[in-house]
């Protein structure tokens, strides 16, 4: 592999902790996928298809362009069959700097009923008062079309679900990307408890923009991000190195 830059390196380590302790905390699974995108480039770095998610290593990942094409590393196999998910919201969203695809079991629930619909019932969870859309088509979203319309149903939201099928989130970068895709479904079971019990009372509009009034992002990103890593790298899911890096 040729040298990599300080910037490339740093976000292969993170994508690679990213997977592994997102599985480590049962949120990713045998399927699902953390990309990033390669700052100054149309490109992006995701896992390969068939790598194990709780063996992704940072020398396993693939670069590939916003039509698909692997543009490094072919020798570690093709991209997942869902790349697109990944390449059409990056193209949509220049704000966005990660992005993961997984398939929670809780918060596609409120993808199957009426009843009940995903909201955010817990402060955390503030970051997406504006909305969660369903998109519509629980198929696998194999093709720039069918990518482009994910797209299209996430729109400026930050994360959006998929009928019968997962979840998408975005967020700024990797270890953003881990926070709020623990914050995600740590809601969904908060929602799905609280309907169990009655009626429930989702954050109104006032009580989230109170919320994020006082809350520093990037501070709560710094705090989760280092006791994650040191609770994964304890129980032999990372090495210590990446400790020295929280």
């Amino acid at each position: 592999m040729a040298t990599l830059s300080n910037s490339e390196a740093a976000l292969r380590r993170d994508i690679a902790a990213c997977t592994r302790m997102l599985v480590h905390e049962n949120i990713l699974g045998y399927s699902g996928h953390i990309s990033a995108r390669l700052p100054g480039r149309d490109a992006l770095l995701i896992q390969p298809g068939l790598r194990s998610r709780d063996e992704v290593n940072p020398e396993d990942l693939v670069v590939v362009d916003f039509d698909g094409n692997v543009l490094a590393g072919k020798e570690n196999g093709k991209p997942p069959s869902e790349v697109f998910i990944h390449t059409e919201i990056m193209k949509a969203r220049p704000d966005v700097g990660a992005i993961a695809h997984f398939h929670p079991e809780t918060a596609t629930l409120f993808t199957l009923t009426d009843d009940v619909a995903f909201a955010p019932v817990k402060n955390h969870a503030a970051r997406w008062i504006a909305g969660t859309p369903v998109h519509p088509d629980p198929s696998h979203i194999d093709s720039k079309e069918s990518g482009r319309a994910l797209a299209d149903t996430l729109g400026a939201y930050e994360a959006a679900l998929i009928r019968a099928h997962g979840a998408v989130v975005v967020a700024e970068d990797v270890r953003a990307l881990f926070v709020d895709c623990v914050h995600f479904e740590e809601n969904a079971e908060a929602l799905y408890r609280a309907a169990a019990i009655g009626r429930v009372n989702p954050l109104t509009a006032e009580e989230a923009k109170s919320f994020l009034s006082s809350f520093d992002r990037n501070w709560h990103t710094g705090k989760l991000w280092s006791y994650h890593v040191g609770v994964a790298a304890k129980a032999g899911v990372i090495d210590d190195s990446y400790k020295s890096e929280a």
